[in-house]
């Protein structure tokens, strides 16, 4: 191949199902949103992910919550499933505060947030929007009853 020659970039696995909603910023709405997530995933066909997708979207729902929403502002959860893989979004109207991750102290409530999605999700991170951000995490779908038999729990 010359190096005049581009390389196509591989077009996106189009959505098989997709979902998306608006959540009011109160601490049911992640609870809600976890819910959500998980009978859809399962409905979707991927009931052994299902756990992983609610432990996902709680966490990235619930810093949403914590750093991200503003009065008056809601913030959104969508889900969208591919052929080989589920892309979790969450996104809020605070494009200024940006998630990252951080060490916790052994006594610290918090911080740890971004340390699970990191150790769970296969991807992970943070696109700009006009108005907000979106935090996403994306788990890869494998072929076949032991698909996740390789992965290590979070603990």
């Amino acid at each position: 191949m010359s190096a005049a020659q581009a390389i196509p970039t591989p077009e996106p696995d189009p959505p098989l199902h997709e979902d998306r909603l608006d959540y009011t910023p109160t601490a049911r709405s992640v609870t809600l949103a976890r819910r959500r997530a998980a009978r859809l995933v399962a409905e979707w066909g991927h009931p052994r992910h299902a756990g992983e997708a609610a432990l996902l979207v709680s966490e990235l729902a619930t810093n949403a919550l914590l750093h991200g929403c503003m009065r008056g502002r809601l913030f959104r959860v969508d889900l969208t499933l591919t052929a080989t893989a589920l892309r979790i979004e969450v996104s809020d109207p605070r494009g200024e505060r940006l998630p990252g991750l951080r060490e916790a102290g052994a006594d610290d409530c918090y911080g740890r947030g971004f340390l699970i999605v990191a150790q769970l999700a296969d991807r992970w991170g943070v696109e700009p929007r006009t108005v907000g951000k979106t935090v996403f995490a994306e788990l890869t779908l494998g072929q076949g009853a032991d698909a996740t038999a390789g992965r290590r729990p979070v603990g």
